[in-house]
């Protein structure tokens, strides 16, 4: 289970969310989530895709479950890494759009402040209608990689 504290980084709509996996050949696919939803346990996460964008990533996550989600805030840095083994497709909910486009929101207003053009931003998190992909899992390891002493450090889940 995660602590408070996770839940309430992971779930802030400012932060940058990155989901990388692998093939069976252990070639790397990465893209950015567009938002995520963490279960009442909070042991298990559900991380948001465009479908397109996350062609690779999907199958690589159907052959070999492994899944690493970073959440990053831009305005300071703090970045926490969640990993788990039983990463699958799941399904999308009624109120995922909505999530979506909340987390856009903030996203927008986190790096425009810091130079980025607001048209940047909003591509950045760009889910065309009807792409909306779902990959849930179970939380592993949870990582601290805020740059620093700490970084690559692994924190109680």
């Amino acid at each position: 289970m995660l602590t408070d504290d996770h839940a309430a980084f992971i779930e802030d709509g400012r932060i940058s969310i990155t989901a990388a996996s692998r093939d069976v050949r252990r070639l790397p696919s990465v893209v950015r989530a567009a938002g995520c939803r963490l279960d009442g346990s909070r042991c298990q996460l559900t991380l948001l895709l465009a479908t397109r964008q996350a062609a690779q990533l999907l199958a690589d996550i159907d052959a070999t479950g492994a899944i690493a989600a970073v959440f990053s805030e831009p305005s300071t840095h703090r970045t926490l890494q969640f990993k788990g083994s039983d990463a699958r497709r799941s399904e999308v909910l009624p109120g995922d759009d909505a999530r979506v486009a909340a987390h856009q929101g903030a996203f927008v207003d986190e790096i425009v402040p810091l130079g980025y053009t607001r048209e940047l931003a909003l591509t950045i998190h760009d889910v065309p209608a009807g792409e909306l992909s779902a990959v849930t899992f179970s939380v592993d390891a949870v990582f601290e990689q805020t740059p620093g002493p700490k970084a690559g450090a692994k924190v109680s889940a």
